[in-house]
């Protein structure tokens, strides 16, 4: 300990302190600290963690671990003492009428100033390895951060090397929301020119703000992209087989594409996951999960059939491009989601996943479609039909799939067709295919956050 020992004298406001570095080695304390003492004895001691970046755990030099202390003695401590030893006689903050006297800001400011010097060896690695477990948890689980990660290299924010996933995100999360209240707070004064600022001047911070609000908006687009990635990865997992030998229920994959016995108007506009399939369905007029259809306000069909997935969308027309209806056109898309690996289609509506969304499409057309509002569609049995089937091409849907006379994919994982007397294009998606789809869609929004597709 007195080989690590370092005497330092500074000056606050024109009084003298002295400072004693000290390196504990052979000791039970665990945190770093600075001691303020009085006529030679300990009156207060404060713990150094987060107020210099670093001083999370024991630091590590040549010749081992070790525990800062620093002991501050000073005649201003010694005269300011309370009797009873436990605090001093000083204000808490530097007066605006009397600049000369010293207050406990001001030495605990000094104080912490000359300890980080005295450890800046030390604490360069431990910067470095915040830096790399922040980096590295952005890049591999947070990517929404990205955006903003320079911005808490540039504050210093303090973190530790060995923090845990669950407060790192914590942390990750606050700073972006100060971030976010900075700009907020910010933008209702930007557009208005400071008393004295020069045009140079108010450029410069209009440009300040604009790039803080890209950074911001760019961390809003990571995290939607980030959410696509995990998505993905939640399906490739319920679409393996069990321990127990059995592969996941179907409802597990359809909760996954879309809640079940929900609408459009049950849940918020990112709160389904129907660009597995199409992006286009995100543009929908109606959309329903799992519900009768006659209970869809869509159709006035008194058929009580459930599809998995049945969305609408409505097309207006250009002013002036062609005289008629207003709503001349529009679409109908029924999905049919099968249990994975199963093995089971057979003729009949009951058991052919083929003849199941036809009939779907049929009995919503007869049931005369309507808008969400009410309004009649014209000519709505010939709107044009999407019907999917997303199962695993087995033996048995394969034969179903010829006996309609489906053309195979050129990868052999889907089958597809127009069925003119329907009106309707169908499409037999295997799950393999509706990933590996999902993942080339999005994989130059995945490369450009770093985030791996396999």
């Amino acid at each position: 300990m007195h080989a690590s020992a370092l005497r330092e004298t500074i000056s606050v406001k024109g009084e003298s302190f002295q400072l004693l570095h000290v390196k504990l080695r052979a000791t039970a304390r665990v945190f770093h600290s600075v001691s303020y003492c009085a006529d030679n004895r300990l009156v207060i001691q404060d713990k150094l963690a987060g107020l210099v970046p670093g001083l999370q755990r024991p630091l590590t030099d040549q010749t081992g671990p070790f525990v800062y202390g620093c002991y501050v003695s000073s005649p201003v401590l010694d005269r300011s003492v309370r009797p009873e030893r436990n605090a001093f006689d000083l204000p808490d903050e530097p007066s605006e009428l009397v600049q000369s006297d010293v207050a406990w800001q001001d030495i605990r400011d000094a104080v912490r100033e000359h300890a980080a010097k005295h450890l800046a060896n030390e604490l360069v690695e431990v910067k470095q390895r915040a830096r790399e477990r922040v980096h590295s948890y952005i890049a591999h689980k947070a990517p929404r951060y990205k955006p903003i990660e320079d911005r808490l290299t540039s504050l210093e924010v303090d973190i530790d090397p060995e923090i845990s996933d669950r407060d790192l995100e914590l942390m990750l999360h606050r700073q972006l929301a100060e971030l976010e209240r900075e700009l907020l707070s910010t933008g209702h004064e930007v557009m208005v020119p400071k008393v004295g600022e020069s045009e140079e001047e108010y450029q410069q911070r209009i440009q300040d703000y604009l790039k803080a609000a890209e950074d911001l908006k760019k961390s809003d687009l990571a995290n939607y992209v980030a959410h696509r990635r995990v998505v993905l990865d939640l399906l490739e997992l319920a679409l393996q087989k069990e321990d127990t030998g059995k592969y996941a229920r179907e409802d597990v994959v359809h909760k996954l594409i879309m809640p079940m016995r929900a609408t459009s108007k049950d849940i918020p506009a990112d709160g389904s996951n129907l660009w597995l399939l199409d992006e286009r369905l995100a543009f929908h007029d109606y959309l329903a999960s799992d519900k009768p259809i006659t209970a869809m306000p869509i159709t006035s069909a008194t058929d009580t059939k459930e599809p998995d997935l049945l969305a609408l969308n409505v097309f207006d027309n250009p002013v002036l491009v062609a005289e008629g209806p207003s709503l001349p056109l529009a679409s109908i898309v029924v999905i049919e989601i099968k249990r994975p690996m199963r093995n089971d289609a057979a003729t009949s509506e009951k058991d052919d996943p083929i003849e199941q969304v036809l009939g779907y499409l049929d009995r919503v057309r007869k049931g005369h479609v309507k808008t969400t509002t009410g309004r009649p569609i014209p000519a709505s049995a010939e709107i044009p039909g999407f019907c999917y089937v997303v199962c695993d091409i087995t033996p048995s849907v394969e034969a179903r799939c010829r006996v309609h006379d489906l053309t195979r994919t050129s990868d052999g994982m889907g089958y597809f067709a127009y069925k003119r007397n329907y009106g309707a294009y169908v499409e037999v998606i295997s799950f393999d295919r509706l990933v590996n789809a999902a993942k080339q869609r999005n994989r130059a929004f995945f490369d450009k956050l770093g985030l791996p597709t396999r």
